[in-house]
């Protein structure tokens, strides 16, 4: 039976939870260091001198101070703090640079060639090969390299990260623009914590991730030992047989047991299946196969020491403020918030393949526990389903409007009735927001109905507001985090980027029946 959970006690007074990388202004280390010291010399002449010399004292020691102080100090505080303030790449029509950032990430501390073991010359490195976005979809490359720091952690090996590689369809800025083709982006600027060089819990001594700058300095070519992941996959099996974990622990002790500092994953050269030239492939994390890793990778420190940038955080900042309500003045925005991820346009011949194939829900979305389920009727052909099948099919992947009101209204009263004890005036969920790609009349017709026929406050994804290129950039990333802190979600079972908000949010604590498909 589900907890009750009374109303008022979801909405905690408004707070940051996150890292900042904002250090402490100088002017206040310098004032409060002067102050300390001063103190201690009026105790020590208090005795011998007036008032009116404690004064003058007083006055010229502060000149002083005020003379003496660095300008070097003042001046490195400052790089650190343009090193992550919204202070560059503010022109919206052009990509960004990231010029701070990239020079954040290859200064990181554990670039220091002379640390101890494991970390430094001697420390054991493994940089795994990342397909770029064009062959998979985007947030599945981004939990892929979650599971691979996992996997580097339990082989106490350091993670060896690397920029996301767009898709350039799903760029932002057309390609004429781009700076380079492929486009990238720090992943620093999309996720915070280990997996991007941020330390481990205190007394953790495993080595902590460095940047792919460093691996060209610590691992020259001759120190290297490549592995080709066909050969280990043909080697054990693995390539369509053997459960997560299975999969996870032949690699760990591969991992654990190569002698060789240095170790490169890659793919066959010339292999045509690309899904299978990745460790943790799409065959393996999009079917059921995959789920007995659940637990292991809720759990992980990676997901627990997961962190949102300070780029996404920023935005977020930035438009917290649409998702206020008089309910939720002086709380949590977000805990009244039921978001939708709505994909159309090209997502037709994408759901239209998926039913013909008579695919399953992807990766977390397949928890058994999870309240929708889909399995696809029998019938058909691989290739070529049924007529009845295919409609059945796009009433879960590309539902109509009268399709998602009726799912709304329904999430909206199982969550209320499992979780809020106590509900007064009316319904507790009061916003929704859309999460979509969509910007036609539809989008309009559906934003109408769900303010007129259900109150709700509608806020879409076009009515997020970007400061600077970098944040817009990110806006994948700002979405999804969006999401992530919802009170309710409602998701497409086929999606990674739905059963990434569903891993980070069950990793949270929240609900089951708080994540949804249609």
């Amino acid at each position: 039976m589900s907890a009750q959970i009374d109303s008022e006690s979801l909405l905690p007074e408004e707070h940051s939870t996150f890292e900042r990388w904002k250090p402490r202004p100088w002017w206040k280390e310098k004032a409060s260091s002067s102050f300390l010291s001063l103190i201690a010399i009026v105790k020590s002449v208090n005795r011998f001198i007036t008032l009116r010399r404690l004064l003058v004292f007083c006055a010229v020691f502060f000149f002083l101070v005020l003379a003496i102080v660095p300008t070097t100090r003042r001046a490195a505080q400052r790089i650190a703090w343009d090193t992550v303030g919204p202070k560059e790449d503010l022109d919206l029509s052009n990509p960004p640079r990231y010029h701070s950032l990239k020079a954040f990430q290859e200064s990181l501390p554990q670039h220091n060639l002379s640390l101890p073991y494991p970390e430094g010359e001697t420390g054991r490195q493994f940089v795994p090969l990342l397909l770029p976005s064009a062959f998979i979809d985007n947030p599945a490359n981004i939990f892929e390299s979650l599971l691979l720091n996992h996997l580097a952690y339990k082989s106490r090996r350091a993670y060896v990260f690397q920029d996301y590689v767009w898709a350039q369809h799903h760029y932002p800025w057309p390609e004429s623009k781009a700076w380079e083709v492929p486009s990238r982006t720090p992943l620093g600027a999309l996720l915070g914590g280990p997996i991007v060089g941020g330390p481990w819990a205190p007394g953790d001594a495993a080595p902590r991730s460095v940047h792919q700058s460093y691996w060209n300095i610590v691992c020259p070519k001759e120190k290297v030992k490549v592995i080709v992941t066909h050969e280990v996959k043909k080697q054990f099996g693995i390539q369509l047989e053997g459960s997560g974990k299975y999969v996870f622990n032949i690699w760990n002790k591969i991992l654990l047991d190569e002698p060789a500092q240095c170790v490169e994953v890659r793919p066959l050269p010339g292999d045509p299946d690309v899904f299978s030239q990745t460790v943790f492939d799409l065959w393996l994390v999009g079917s059921e196969r995959v789920l007995d890793l659940w637990e292991e990778t809720r759990d992980s420190q990676v997901m627990q020491l997961l962190r949102t940038s300070p780029i996404v955080q920023r935005g977020i900042d930035r438009n917290q403020h649409l998702f206020k309500t008089a309910k939720t003045e002086h709380h949590d925005p977000f805990s009244r918030v039921l978001s939708l991820h709505l994909r159309r346009g090209d997502y037709l011949s994408h759901c239209m393949g998926l039913a013909n194939w008579n695919s399953s829900f992807f990766m977390w979305n397949l928890l058994p526990w999870l309240p929708d389920r889909f399995h696809g009727a029998p019938g058909g052909e691989p290739g070529k389903n049924t007529d009845e099948n295919v409609k059945e099919f796009l009433t879960h992947c590309l539902p109509d409007i009268d399709q998602i009101l009726n799912k709304i209204a329904s999430a909206r009263d199982d969550y209320e009735k499992a979780a809020i004890d106590n509900q007064k005036d009316g319904h507790f969920l009061n916003t929704v927001y859309l999460l979509t790609n969509d910007n036609s009349n539809w989008l309009e017709s559906i934003s109408t109905r769900l303010k007129q026929d259900h109150s709700f406050k509608v806020v879409t994804s076009h009515d997020i507001v970007y400061g600077d290129a970098q944040e817009k950039e990110v806006g994948m990333a700002i979405d999804m985090e969006l999401a992530r802190r919802s009170a309710v979600f409602i998701g497409n079972g086929w999606s990674s980027f739905t059963s990434n908000i569903v891993h980070h949010r069950l990793a949270d604590g929240k609900l089951p029946i708080s994540n949804r498909f249609f």
